[in-house]
């Protein structure tokens, strides 16, 4: 990868998000948790989420990752709370069509992530972009799947 390409994909605006992550800490008392990595980059996530009423209600991360899975995390954790766990992955599915399909970046609360456009050329790199959201939705279905075993009980 050359230098510029480099700075073209590393732009401010994808430093900027990375270093300001808001939810950058494990919950307390997670309902449920999940952990992902990347064995292309070595990049890691472990989520850690509180479920109510369907919705996200508490979310705490440990985020791992090039500057770009970061930024995607902190994209994730500035809207995610009070979506459904289907919002959240169709925003994932959005995401990775961007990247691997050349569509358009998801609308919405999550149309900040358009400033990852350029990574769609980096393959190796969309692993680590989708971390965040992999690890979100399989902690959610784990919060509901444990919700409704207490509910059966």
């Amino acid at each position: 990868m050359a230098d510029a390409d480099l700075i073209k994909l590393y732009s401010e605006r994808i430093l900027a998000l990375a270093a300001n992550m808001p939810h950058s800490e494990r919950l307390d008392a997670p309902q449920a948790s999940a952990n992902k990595r990347s064995p292309l980059c070595g990049s890691t996530v472990t989520i850690d989420v509180a479920v109510e009423d369907g919705r996200l209600s508490g979310l705490g991360m440990d985020v791992k990752a090039c500057a770009l899975g970061q930024a995607s995390a902190a994209v994730l954790a500035k809207s995610a709370i009070g979506l459904t766990r289907d919002q959240i992955a169709d925003a994932r599915d959005a995401l990775k069509a961007m990247l691997k399909e050349g569509a358009d970046a998801p609308s919405g609360a999550f149309a900040e992530l358009e400033v990852l456009t350029p990574a769609k050329e980096y393959k190796n790199r969309h692993a680590s972009i989708l971390l965040a959201w992999e690890a979100t939705v399989e902690a959610m279905d784990k919060a509901q799947a444990d919700a409704s075993a207490i509910e059966h009980a």
